[in-house]
């Protein structure tokens, strides 16, 4: 697939931090790759980062006699530093990276980059979490890893699946509208970028990718995990503040439904919201079976009704009320938290009047209690959600739905 305009199609970028161990072989076999395989023009940068050992030697060498590779140095360290540089100054239209260890088999790249080249997406990511995906690593990484992206989806309410694969390419136009706008300049550098780029309305593709774990890998997991939390929170909260103008990037860049969606009649919504509480109510029961053992009652109330609640907002968001897009969306999960302390109080209630007139009540009675409470509950929320939360403002039913612009083809 060769871009029409002609130029640079794809970069792929190398982030290095003392590599001189793998660098000559990495670059070596992906330039004989690209050659062999790709039809469109190519070109290898390598991102030295504040290397220390011989890795600058190597990679000036290698730009003196590989064809198309070349090499930059930036003396402040960090993998988003390198990546930030790089494609900044790039001219290509297709910006991609590459894990110098090249875990992940080459074979997966001109899927990944095809969609962007045609227009069809916005980013795509290579996934070790899909289904036909193959990966080799010890089960303390796969846990990790899994557990990372978990808490990632459940929090940020994204659809990725796997935001720390090294084998990664984005559209030049859109990361260059996006990088403004992300902070970390680390290993959670990815995952920002993602999550702006969802919450934008972006397109991400994901291919599943063959994956063997570097066993040098220098990656230090806690602190990484400990920042990544971090990152996640900061992100959190600058979209609550509107830091981040995802409207306008979302109207400029964003891919919008073929046809807008109309919310469903009051009916409708009793109906959807039934299922949903439905569904919620279930789930809420045999979380609390859960934790009530470990934590106690209270406590195992508590986050029975705050995971529930997470999923029940995002649930009728989406499904009872039909609302798409970023807009207002973490205002309106907060206003959901609020929602949910208001039932939170109205469960907690029912219990200390249970252990009130009965000291000695057994589990089941406690949770036939609060799940009656819970029902009720589930009535107020509704209504909440209806007249506050979810509500259809003026100036949006004037409007109506926003008109998205769709790229075409001959901007690539």
């Amino acid at each position: 697939m060769t871009p029409s305009s002609g130029g640079l199609a794809l970069e792929i970028i190398v982030p290095v931090f003392n590599e001189s161990a793998i660098l000559e072989r990495s670059i070596y076999r992906l330039a004989d790759y690209l050659s062999r395989e790709l039809l469109y023009s190519w070109k290898i940068t390598i991102a030295d980062n504040a290397s220390t050992d011989a890795t600058g030697l190597i990679a000036r060498k290698l730009a003196d006699e590989v064809p198309n590779v070349s090499y930059r140095r930036l003396e402040t360290k960090g993998r988003g530093f390198a990546l930030r540089d790089a494609w900044t100054s790039s001219e290509a239209k297709v910006l991609a990276y590459v894990d110098v260890d090249l875990s992940t088999d080459l074979a997966a790249l001109p899927p990944l980059i095809a969609p962007l080249l045609s227009g069809h997406s916005d980013v795509s990511i290579g996934t070790r979490l899909g289904r036909t995906s193959r990966v080799v690593r010890g089960p303390k990484r796969e846990f990790i890893s899994r557990s990372y992206n978990l808490i990632l989806k459940r929090t940020m309410q994204v659809q990725f699946s796997d935001a720390q694969c090294g084998f990664k390419a984005v559209r030049a136009e859109v990361a260059h509208r996006l990088l403004p706008y992300v902070k970390d300049n680390c290993w959670f550098f990815d995952t920002e970028l993602l999550i702006l780029a969802e919450r934008a309305g972006l397109r991400i593709h994901e291919i599943p990718v063959d994956w063997i774990d570097d066993p040098d890998s220098r990656v230090d997991i806690r602190q990484t995990a400990v920042d990544d939390i971090r990152g996640l929170v900061r992100v959190a909260g600058s979209m609550m503040k509107g830091n981040i103008p995802l409207q306008a990037i979302y109207a400029e860049l964003g891919r919008g439904p073929i046809a807008a969606p109309t919310r469903p009649s009051f009916f409708g919504q009793v109906v959807r919201f039934g299922i949903v509480g439905a569904f919620s109510t279930l789930a809420f029961a045999l979380l609390y079976l859960l934790f009530q053992g470990p934590f106690g009652p209270q406590q195992g109330n508590f986050l029975a009704l705050l995971i529930t609640a997470i999923a029940n907002t995002a649930a009728n968001r989406r499904f009872t009320f039909r609302i798409h897009g970023p807009e207002r969306q973490f205002t309106q999960q907060f206003q959901g938290l609020v929602v949910f302390l208001a039932a939170w109080g109205i469960t907690s209630s029912s219990l200390l009047l249970l252990h009130a007139i009965h000291p000695d009540a057994s589990p089941s009675a406690e949770l036939f209690v609060l799940t009656c409470a819970n029902i009720f509950a589930t009535l107020v929320r509704f209504v909440l959600l209806r007249i506050w939360v979810f509500r259809v403002r003026r100036t949006e039913a004037r409007r109506g739905e926003m008109v998205i612009k769709q790229p075409s083809a001959s901007a690539l």
